[in-house]
């Protein structure tokens, strides 16, 4: 997505008109923030970063209210306030936006807007004030609809409007926005933008989190990055770059971002294909994939990357094709075939596909295992509590405890989980289809760890990734997918570098035009 940068500037110094100074906040003895600091001045949009788990939120939820700090002071424009509730957040001129937006949608925008803090005319409301102000804050937004709309009507951004209107209304010195853009196309977040920088020409300090670097770049005067809780230093816009940031928000430079060393000698054939296909979406296909080696995936969208791991897994009937594993043919028709004979895979969507989000972080570690190590139809309870105990601290899934939803977890420790579940069966051959999609960049460098594990174990991975870095830096060779067909490999052989630049020659047909 292309962001307009034009308007950007760093705030002159000024009085802080926010001060968080020593902010301790335990959690049934577990410290979730300890000692930290954060310095806001007005009209400045302050980028707030770090991994999940990082104390972001906490952070956050202790500003507006919803925690108290253990130890600590905050400070709006030098004065020290108490803040024990909502209430007294919003009375100091404290607003947040949750990525889970608070509208209540069968409400007029005015009523939205007024909710809580409606205006009275002796012992009536009077709707004629709440409509003309709630227009004259809409319009200094700039949005096109109207005070009198439900706002079920609304789209997603028009209701983010909403919820920024009812900030203004309230006279919000200090506006956090959490993961805003999450739901928003590219024409309606370059609209948020539009709004935030309004906002900070007009004073209002803005608090930003995001996973989004590009979003970052394009709006942030400073940076302030946690890590485990701990507040890790700020950046101006000046100081900003993706190697400092990462550095900062994993602990260790950006080149050794990615684990792996790349391998080049093969071991035994793992997993051979002949000829498979669905008749559709994947054109006869053949590859090999060695022991202990990284096989990445690569091509556009639609090109039949998913589609083929799903053939080979049995979540999808094929019309034709053969399926080896270390030489022996194998008849995968479902999921559980490929699950006895030792192939796992993680899917795309882990929400609708992978995890049992209702279900306990334990069951769905020990899912697969469950009536493999039954007796007589009885679960080996134990086991499962052993297997889902080491997990967790190999993996560094962070919960409160083995019983928590998967629901409940975040994008990154969701991922984990499911990596958990399949190397509990111990898998030969691991498929792994956008296996950091939606994650952190912490959660991302602790699946790259575990990748990398599980190659040095002797593990096969077949690895699906739209991200050409992470093709490019996890890969030991790449295949490359075009309209259902693999029509380039490489391997760092001469010409054939693993290379961005390559990866995307072969996807675009643009390898072969060169050669004609």
């Amino acid at each position: 997505m292309a962001i307009n940068t034009e308007t950007l500037f760093t705030p002159a110094p000024t009085t802080p008109v926010l001060e968080m100074q020593g902010i301790t906040k335990r959690f049934h003895g577990v410290p979730a923030l300890q000692n930290v600091n954060l310095t806001i001045y007005p009209g400045e949009v302050h980028a707030l970063m770090g991994e999940n788990g990082a104390g972001k939120s906490t952070l956050m939820k202790i500003l507006a209210g919803a925690y108290i700090a253990d130890e600590g002071e905050i400070r709006i424009s030098c004065s020290p306030v108490k803040i024990t509730d909502p209430a007294s957040a919003h009375k100091a001129g404290i607003n947040l936006i949750y990525q889970e937006l608070n509208v209540a949608p069968n409400l007029t925008v005015t009523e939205n807007i007024f909710m809580g803090s409606e205006l009275q005319r002796g012992q009536f409301l009077d709707r004629q004030g709440m409509q003309r102000e709630a227009q004259q804050v809409l319009e200094s937004l700039g949005a096109s609809f109207a005070p009198n709309d439900l706002v079920s009507t609304l789209s997603i951004a028009e209701q983010q409007q909403v919820e920024i209107a009812r900030a203004l209304k309230d006279k919000s010195r200090i506006l956090v926005m959490d993961e805003p853009t999450a739901a928003l196309s590219d024409r309606e977040t370059e609209r948020l933008f539009e709004v935030i920088r309004k906002l900070r020409n007009d004073g209002i300090a803005i608090i930003y989190i995001s996973h989004r670097m590009e979003e970052i770049y394009a709006l942030a005067d400073r940076i302030s990055v946690l890590r485990d809780g701990q507040y890790i230093g700020s950046l101006t816009r000046d100081e900003i770059s993706p190697q400092r940031l990462v550095q900062m928000m994993v602990g260790r430079p950006m080149e050794n971002f990615y684990e792996h060393q790349r391998q080049t000698n093969a071991g035994q054939v793992a997993l051979e294909v002949r000829n498979i296909s669905d008749g559709r979406k994947v054109q006869p296909t053949n590859f090999k994939l060695y022991a202990g080696e990284i096989l990445g995936l690569a091509g556009l969208v639609g090109a039949g990357r998913t589609e083929l791991s799903r053939l080979i897994f049995g979540a999808d009937p094929k019309v034709s094709g053969e399926v080896f594993l270390n030489g022996k043919k194998l008849d995968i028709n479902t999921p559980s075939d490929a699950i006895a004979v030792g192939i796992g895979y993680v899917p795309e969507d882990r929400k609708d596909q992978g995890l049992f989000l209702e279900m306990s972080a334990r069951k769905n570690i020990g899912i697969n295992r469950l009536l493999q190590d039954a007796k007589a139809g009885i679960v080996n309870w134990s086991l499962v509590n052993r297997i889902a105990t080491e997990a967790v601290e190999n993996f560094h899934i962070r919960l409160a405890n083995l019983e928590i939803r998967a629901v409940d977890l975040s994008g990154g420790n969701q991922q984990k989980l499911l990596l958990a579940r399949w190397l509990a069966i111990k898998p030969r051959v691991l498929m792994l289809d956008e296996p950091t999609r939606g994650v952190d960049i912490g959660a991302k460098s602790e699946i790259y760890r575990i990748i990398s594990e599980l190659v040095s174990l002797g593990v096969a991975i077949l690895m699906v990734s739209s991200e050409l870095p992470e093709i490019v830096g996890m890969s030991d060779r790449v295949l490359v997918m075009r309209e259902g067909q693999l029509v380039g490999e490489l391997d760092d052989s001469p010409g054939k570098e693993i290379t961005q630049e390559n990866i995307m020659h072969y996807a675009t047909g643009a390898a072969e035009v060169l050669a004609s």
